[in-house]
């Protein structure tokens, strides 16, 4: 059995003139780099993987992005594409009956996603995982709902942080190194299953104004004159009043017994 410890750094649109994040919705977080550590039984590290992956879908890199994880375009230009990129961590992962370990299940979930974009097989993807945050936060007794951060977890533990965060593989050593301290015997692994969201291709309806010149000129046909501004301001109040249904009153008879 070996543990496969994995992150992943992601990527989203930008568009300059509106200033404001855009993304596509069948893959709205592109994989451009994985990182991942390799355990074996004895939580020894055997092995590592890292590569970063050009992008295919957001041609530049995120603001917000570039800012938090210190990839550039330069990181990323010349790297092989994604399918490459997975092809050579499924050669890592295969070993016998491996675990993937995650910081939280965001990282399978958009691990999926982007294999389900660019239309990969993941057949072979090991089911059985370890959610570390989860076990981390119970380990470290953290409120129901409330998740530990991993750079939380690493100072509590006082463990050394000489590698920088939100690098993918530099995270995936820090949750091994989490996980090493916090396993018992209790941590079994879970099945991931992926469900397949397909993108809403049904127009949403237009939302409905109300008509005033024309609501306005049924009142003034129903009175015979000219409404008031005073006029219009009460059917406007009225009408939307009416509209919440606030001052409807059950009418049932109930029979008797």
């Amino acid at each position: 059995m070996e543990y496969i410890v994995f992150d992943l750094e992601f990527n989203q649109g930008f568009n300059k003139s509106l200033n404001k994040t855009v993304s596509n919705e069948r893959c709205p977080f592109e994989i451009i780099q994985i990182g991942a550590i390799k355990l074996d039984s004895n939580f020894n590290i055997i092995d590592t993987f890292n590569s970063y992956v050009k992008p295919g879908i957001y041609k530049d890199i995120h603001p917000f992005i570039g800012k938090m994880t210190g990839i550039t375009m330069n990181n990323v230009a010349d790297a092989p594409n994604f399918a490459k990129v997975y092809k050579e961590f499924r050669k890592f992962i295969s070993t016998k009956n491996p675990i993937l370990c995650v910081w939280g299940t965001g990282d399978l979930k958009e691990l999926y996603r982007n294999i389900t974009y660019y239309d990969l097989p993941s057949k072979t993807l090991p089911k059985s995982y370890i959610n570390i945050q989860q076990h981390a936060s119970n380990y470290f007794e953290n409120p129901v709902g409330k998740s530990i951060g991993l750079q939380n977890a690493i100072q509590i533990l006082g463990l050394n942080q000489d590698k920088s965060y939100h690098d993918a593989l530099n995270d995936a050593y820090y949750t091994a190194q989490v996980f090493m301290r916090i396993y018992n015997p209790s941590i079994v692994p879970d099945v991931y299953m992926y469900t397949t969201v397909t993108p809403s291709t049904i127009e949403r309806p237009n939302k409905k104004v109300i008509d005033y010149d024309n609501l306005f000129k049924e009142f003034s046909n129903i009175l015979n004159r000219e409404l008031t501004e005073e006029d219009k301001k009460v059917i406007n109040l009225a009408y939307k009043m009416g509209k919440t249904n606030q001052f409807l009153i059950n009418t049932q008879k109930y029979k008797k017994r």
